[in-house]
């Protein structure tokens, strides 16, 4: 996948995402200053900014997929999800607090978190590969946050910046063998212990290991594959739901438990 977008144009936009980042400042949409801007452009930028932050001394744990939902693709004109990274940076406690001043819109997603207990390498993996790799699953949140302001996003915005990743939250891993039947799975979303959205796992690409699949196929264009240990987040079972500060955050998702952070 070659992008157009000259490497100097990367690295420049890079640099104003990875500020808005430390900020909490959001920029206007990448997509409204660069001519033809395309999805292997959108990569470029996300790499550059990878390639930062682990030369800073973060280190990579995972990986997060998006767009997973009809919806969603249809809202954005793509027919297939998007990726991005996840760092040990990015990673807190179940129960733990995040300070809402460090995020600039955030939105919270009850998720499925996949634990893998050998290599991922593609292309022509299948759901019973990501199955027979998978050592635990677990019930998760994810923190989604627009360095674009007012979400004002196409495709390659949210691809350039890091799918929109900003937090993750994962709770007690279950055996695989232990869980329920993952595309049995119902989610439902709290806020401050009320109830705002509900859904089933056959939302995320009629299966969340469906979406691990896509995933690791995806990454196989650049020769990257998952490893040992790693966990990926697959997909959001319902909307993203805006949070606040003050606000606690929580999922319950049937047969894995619950998990919640709050903003301070």
């Amino acid at each position: 996948m070659i992008s157009p977008l000259p490497p100097a144009d990367c690295d420049d936009w890079a640099d104003r995402l990875h500020i808005a980042l430390l900020d909490s400042a959001p920029i206007a949409p990448l997509s409204e200053s660069i001519p033809d801007f395309d999805v292997a452009g959108a990569y470029a930028i996300q790499q550059r900014n990878l390639t930062r932050l682990l030369d800073d001394g973060a280190r990579l744990v995972g990986r997060k997929i998006g767009l997973t939902s009809a919806p969603m693709q249809q809202l954005l004109g793509v027919d297939e999800p998007d990726y991005g990274f996840i760092l040990d940076t990015m990673v807190y406690p179940d129960g733990g607090a995040i300070p809402a001043s460090s995020l600039c819109a955030p939105r919270v997603e009850p998720e499925i978190a996949f634990r893998l207990n050998r290599p991922l390498q593609g292309p022509g993996i299948t759901v019973a590969d990501v199955l027979d790799a998978t050592d635990a699953v677990a019930a998760a949140l994810e923190i989604v946050d627009s360095r674009i302001a007012d979400w004002r996003i196409t495709l390659c915005d949210t691809v350039a910046d890091n799918a929109s990743s900003a937090a993750v939250v994962l709770g007690p891993w279950v055996p695989i063998n232990d869980a329920p039947d993952l595309d049995d799975i119902s989610a439902y979303l709290y806020v401050n212990d009320e109830q705002v959205d509900t859904g089933i796992a056959t939302a995320v690409l009629g299966h969340p290991a469906e979406a691990v699949a896509w995933l690791v196929n995806a990454l196989a264009a650049f020769d990257i594959g998952l490893q040992v240990g790693e966990f990926v987040m697959s997909g959001s079972i319902t909307s993203a739901v805006f949070v606040h500060a003050g606000d606690t955050a929580a999922a319950d998702l049937s047969g894995l438990g619950r998990v919640s952070i709050d903003f301070t």
